[in-house]
């Protein structure tokens, strides 16, 4: 991977949004008491990397988002204290400044609430309580000085959490190939990713969810969705009604948080947090930003490449009764598919071109000889889910006859 101090060396604390950003989008997702200045970049910058505040002294948030890694893992699913595993596959840190919401299921509404989380859960960081967790650095000379410069305090856990979301809101990485592109430079993608970018916004229908212009520049349209990923493995009503079991006794944002990451409930997705049986196996429709270079991918990392997520969507997802209404099989060609695959691979910013061709080289290796039904035929004609829903519904009322005179 590129230098790492290019991309922890970034000044987003100077007035106004990052380059590429609308100034008012910017200032919309900026807590009023947490505004941006270089004391409160570097302290979060150390927190981040801080593996005092897990119990163990094992773990920090760079463990999940690893700035060597593409602030990834490269992990399916996550490892914490004492080698737990998660249930969730940890997304980048890379312009999640830039989402609404955060986690997979939104159940933080900004980069401040998402900060503490991890640190309490008892599979990530497994401190017991803030106090806990504030004791680990409240006694170093350093932390003491840095608390004082950058919000006029002692160290607390709110100044925890302001300080890492501080430190996140540099991590904005939006200068790729496809910007060139939509800045009216045609030769900036290949031809191959300019056929793919006319069929995510047509035939493939990737832009019904993964919105991408000037103005919402990240590939998301920030809502929840049931795709149906892994929708085998899971008896989603069963899970239901333990998870409102669950936190009909204990409805506290710790009780969630673990539920969420630690738990067969992960699969209920956004359910868990409004507990809604139409979110029943939604998730976040994730950002597309650096995607060649953040795998493996969706919300249990069950997919290694991008060929996999495409053919994954051109079969319709796995059937199930909470599957969105949008999610149908798309028919598209095996040209089509690398087609679709090429463009996704001009959205990495230009900081890790090397990497993301190397990945894209890797990626296509394994998915030629690992992804299922690549023939072209079978993944033209493989449209099951679509077919038994069809197949399922009762039939149209025959039309009224009307009386005529």
């Amino acid at each position: 991977m590129e230098a790492l101090g290019k991309l922890l060396g970034a000044d987003a604390t100077a007035p106004g949004a990052p380059a590429h950003v609308d100034d008012a989008i910017w200032r919309a997702l900026i807590r009023d008491d947490n505004a941006m200045t270089p004391e409160r970049v570097a302290l979060g910058r150390a927190l981040y990397f801080e593996r005092r505040l897990s119990a163990d002294g094992t773990v920090s948030c760079a463990t999940c988002h690893d700035a060597t890694r593409h602030f990834t893992d490269k992990r399916n699913v996550s490892e914490g204290i004492r080698g737990q595993l998660g249930r969730r596959n940890a997304p980048t840190t890379m312009n999640a400044a830039l989402l609404r919401v955060q986690f997979w299921d939104g159940r933080s509404k900004d980069l401040e609430e998402q900060a503490g989380q991890p640190i309490l859960n008892p599979v990530e960081m497994g401190q017991p309580s803030r106090e806990a967790a504030v004791a680990t650095i409240k006694d170093d000379p350093g932390y003491q000085e840095m608390f004082r410069k950058a919000y006029g305090e002692p160290v607390t856990y709110a100044g925890i959490e302001r300080a890492i979301a501080s430190f996140e809101r540099t991590l904005v990485f939006l200068d790729a190939p496809f910007d060139r592109f939509l800045r009216g430079d045609a030769d900036a993608i290949s031809p191959d990713a300019r056929a793919g970018w006319a069929l995510f916004n047509g035939k493939a229908r990737c832009a019904s969810c993964h919105t991408l212009n000037v103005t919402l520049p990240l590939g998301t349209d920030n809502r929840f969705h049931n795709i149906g990923v892994a929708a085998h493995a899971h008896d989603f009503e069963a899970l239901a009604k333990q998870a409102l079991a669950a936190l009909s006794a204990d409805a506290s944002m710790e009780k969630l948080d673990a539920l969420a990451v630690a738990t067969d409930l992960s699969e209920l997705g956004r359910f868990m947090v409004t507990r809604n049986y139409s979110d029943i196996g939604a998730f976040k429709t994730s950002q597309l930003r650096n995607v060649g270079v953040t795998g493996p991918y969706m919300h249990d990392g069950s997919m290694q490449t991008l060929w996999d997520v495409v053919d994954h969507y051109n079969k319709g997802g796995e059937d199930n009764r909470y599957l969105d209404g949008g999610i149908e099989a798309l028919a598209l060609s095996e040209q089509e598919i690398d087609q679709v695959v090429a463009f996704l691979f001009t959205l990495t910013d230009d900081r890790f071109a090397g990497d993301n061709a190397a990945a894209m080289t890797t990626q296509r290796d394994r998915a030629m000889t690992t992804r299922p039904f690549r023939d072209e035929a079978l993944a033209q004609r493989k449209v099951l889910g679509f077919e038994r829903r069809v197949e399922g519904a009762a039939p149209a009322p025959a039309p009224k006859q009307e009386n005529t005179p």
